[in-house]
């Protein structure tokens, strides 16, 4: 992958981060930039993943999400495996440039690895008890087998 050409602005100043048209992403400590990827037609946030500034570099050259695997320790272009490919239609970042939103097109069956269409499945039930908190399923049904795209068993 070559994006040497692919530079970032400075941090020096605060006022430049908040309000020059220059892109100067802040990294957390462990080099890493939390991402939001959303459908770019409904809105619906599909994932929530880490970039670093290769992986960044990456998905501005080909646009498509690429990722930091936080467990894996590695790059991770979104689809590379599965097929589920995330190609970028826009990229927004935050008044101080430390988060990141993707609305992406989700090519094939889904976002999730455990076969959905979106990592955001569940919601807080905020009308049952408190001990312990309890989950709802908003999205029940499989859109693929996550055994047979991943072969996990």
């Amino acid at each position: 992958m070559k994006n040497v050409d692919i530079t970032f602005g400075s941090r020096e100043y605060k006022k430049s981060v908040e309000e020059k048209p220059i892109f100067a992403p802040k990294f957390d400590s462990d080099g890493l930039i939390p991402t939001v990827a959303m459908d770019a037609t409904t809105k619906e946030p599909l994932m929530l993943a880490y970039m670093n500034a290769e992986s960044l570099r990456m998905t501005l050259e080909l646009g498509e999400a690429v990722y930091y695997s936080r467990s894996r320790q590695e790059i991770w272009h979104k689809g590379a495996t599965s097929g589920h490919v995330q190609k970028v239609k826009e990229l927004r970042t935050d008044c101080d440039q430390d988060a990141i939103i993707l609305y992406v097109e989700q090519l094939g069956a889904g976002a999730c690895h455990t076969g959905r269409s979106t990592c955001f499945y569940r919601s807080v039930d905020l009308d049952s008890g408190k001990k312990p908190v309890a989950l709802k399923f908003t999205e029940t049904d499989l859109t693929f087998d996550p055994n047979s795209v991943y072969g996990k068993k």
